[in-house]
């Protein structure tokens, strides 16, 4: 089952006037992003579940630099993807201002649950087929479902055009041996970070983000510093 969104509700199990519907509502009320040539779509996804909550606050704060680094490069639209909980896989509309996702993000609170990383991708999948989407940027820190179907998924991303830049939190060596394959069949990358240096999550955002804007080019003009050295760490994968 896909997640869905303000446009497609497939799972009502939600009640009303929950979170949940706060979540949606501030979706619809979100400005729809400028079109037009130079602007570029992204996919942000993070696993919500009870594991993420050391981060979750640094992960809601660090998002905007996604947002500073392209407002250059044309801009860029961010899509927000989460799951957390049973089976709640849930996504917002395109967004093209960091304040505009700061809102949604504030929404949501972590819950216990497993992984539902298959429904991400099958949902990126989607949003590529209807309309050209650069990267799908995934923050996570476990893999708790069988990675040969995953894998299978990451195959048709590819086929799109579409690279997943896997940001791996912590050190659980099966979720790094899924996310790099997942990254190296799209044509993406991978990378880690943890508690210790929360900067790093801000820096491999707005490389992430700087390709989805304007592709290897500007990816190569990133930043000076902890944003270049997370610059070179993507070029170094990414085919």
């Amino acid at each position: 089952m896909p997640p869905f969104d303000d446009r497609r509700a497939i799972n009502r199990s939600a009640p009303s006037g929950s979170p949940v519907d706060a979540f949606l509502d501030d979706s619809r009320r979100t400005p729809m992003p400028r079109t037009g040539p130079g602007r570029g779509r992204l996919i942000f996804a993070l696993d919500a579940t009870m594991s993420r909550q050391p981060t979750w606050d640094a992960a809601i704060a660090l998002q905007g630099r996604m947002f500073d680094t392209t407002a250059k490069l044309g801009g860029l639209d961010v899509q927000l993807v989460y799951f957390r909980g049973f089976r709640e896989c849930r996504a917002s509309s395109f967004v093209s201002g960091g304040a505009g996702l700061d809102r949604l993000m504030s929404r949501i609170r972590v819950e216990g649950g497993n992984t539902q990383i298959g429904r991400v991708l099958a949902h990126a999948r989607d949003e590529a087929r209807k309309e050209r989407t650069g990267a799908l940027v995934y923050v996570g820190d476990a893999v708790e479902e069988r990675v040969d179907p995953l894998c299978a998924a990451a195959g048709e991303l590819a086929l799109l055009g579409l690279k997943c830049f896997m940001f791996h939190e912590g050190h659980d060596k099966g979720a790094e041996r899924a996310f790099r394959e997942i990254a190296r069949l799209t044509g993406g990358a991978y990378a880690a970070f943890d508690t210790s240096a929360p900067g790093r999550l801000g820096s491999l955002l707005a490389a992430a983000a700087a390709y989805a804007a304007g592709g290897t080019p500007a990816l190569e003009g990133q930043g000076t510093g902890a944003d270049r050295d997370a610059a070179r760490l993507l070029l170094s994968q990414i085919r």
